[in-house]
C-alpha cells in the first residue's frame, strides 16, 4: 500500500497538478493539507471519478485537511473531537487562519485498507515568543495528548502532513539562518520528539540518510532552483507499520513546472511491496546545482 501526504496550497487552485501526481504516483491514501475549502466544496465526485473516496473538513478560506483513499475509508473523527479553548489574540490576528488553532480544521483521521491515517495541517506558528507560536506549541501538546488517548503504540497508525516543523538540522539548508526562528526552535523540535516517544518512526529517515532533501521551498527568489528549502512534511508511523516501510521518498518532481506547483511537494511511504515507479528529481537536481555553484 502506497501512503503519501501534500499540502496543496489550496485544492481548488491545483486540482489539475492533483490529478497529473496521482496518475503518476498511484497512491493508494493521499493525505492532503491546506485544502482551503468547506466540506460543501469539496470535490468528492471529481475524486470519485479518479478512484477515490474523499473524506475532507475544512472551513473554506483557511486551513482544511482531507483523505483520499482507493481502499475505503472508515471511522472518520474530525478534528480533536471536543470543544477547545479560544484564544485571546491581538486584532490583528482574528480571521487571519490561525487565530484559534484548536477550533480550526488542522485534523482529520481514518481507518483505509487497515491502517488508521491521520492528516494533520501543524499551526505556522509565525514568530518564536509571539501569542502564535505559544499556539502552536499548545497544539502539539493536544495533538500528543489525542493521539494517546485513543491510540496504542501497537496499532497500525500513520500520522502526516504538514508539521511546520524540521526535526533536525539535516532538514534544512542551513540550519545557522534559520537557528531560533519558527520551524526549527527547541521547544518546536520537541514536539515532534514527544510523538517520537510515544512509538511514532519518522518514515522518510528510515530509507533515506541524504542532507539536502527538502519537502518546501518558499516560491521567492529562485529558491527551490537553488535548494534552499526545509522538509517540514513528514510521514511518522507506529512500529507495525515501520516493520511494513520496504520505500520512502520526497518526490521533488511534483514541485516543478505547469500548472503552477505548491510550495509543497509529496512525501511518500510503500508498505510491503513498493508501488508505481517514479524517478523523484533528486540526483540530476543536486548535479545541477553542484554545476551552478562551480560557476
Amino acid at each position: 500500500m502506497r501512503i503519501a501526504t501534500w499540502n496543496v496550497n489550496s485544492l481548488k487552485a491545483r486540482l489539475e497538478k492533483v490529478a497529473w501526481w496521482l496518475d503518476r504516483a498511484r497512491p493508494d491514501v493521499l493525505l492532503l493539507q491546506e485544502t482551503k475549502l468547506t466540506d460543501a466544496a469539496a470535490p468528492r465526485a471529481v475524486f470519485a471519478e479518479w478512484g477515490y473516496e474523499l473524506a475532507h473538513h475544512g472551513q473554506g478560506r483557511w486551513n482544511g485537511v482531507a483523505i483520499a483513499s482507493r481502499v475505503g475509508i472508515a471511522d472518520v473523527v474530525r478534528g480533536f473531537g471536543d470543544p477547545a479553548p479560544a484564544f485571546a489574540l491581538v486584532a490583528t490576528g482574528a480571521g487571519e487562519g490561525d487565530a484559534d488553532p484548536l477550533q480550526e480544521a488542522r485534523v482529520i483521521a481514518a481507518t483505509c485498507g487497515g491502517v488508521r491515517v491521520v492528516s494533520v495541517y501543524a499551526p505556522n506558528g509565525r514568530l518564536v515568543g509571539s501569542p502564535y507560536y505559544r499556539q502552536k506549541l499548545a497544539w502539539f501538546e493536544r495533538l500528543s495528548r489525542w493521539l494517546a488517548e485513543g491510540n496504542a503504540p501497537g496499532d497500525a497508525i500513520v500520522l502526516g502532513g504538514d508539521l511546520n516543523v524540521a526535526p533536525k538540522d539535516i532538514d534544512v539548508w542551513d540550519s545557522r539562518a534559520c537557528h531560533g526562528g519558527t520551524h526549527v526552535s527547541g521547544p518546536e523540535r520537541a514536539a515532534i520528539d514527544r510523538l517520537a516517544g510515544w512509538g511514532l518512526v519518522d518514515a522518510y529517515r528510515l530509507r533515506h540518510e541524504e542532507p539536502r532533501r527538502y519537502s518546501w521551498w518558499d516560491y521567492r527568489a529562485g529558491d527551490f532552483h537553488k535548494n534552499k528549502g526545509m522538509r517540514i512534511d513528514l510521514l511518522m508511523v507506529s512500529a507495525p507499520v515501520a516493520a511494513r516501510v520496504v520505500f520512502s521518498e520526497i518526490d521533488r518532481e511534483a514541485r516543478k513546472g505547469k500548472p503552477t506547483p505548491s510550495d509543497h511537494t509529496p512525501v511518500i511511504v510503500d508498505l510491503d511491496e513498493s508501488g508505481a515507479p517514479l524517478d523523484a528529481g533528486w540526483e540530476e537536481a543536486e548535479a545541477r546545482i553542484a554545476t551552478r555553484a562551480r560557476k
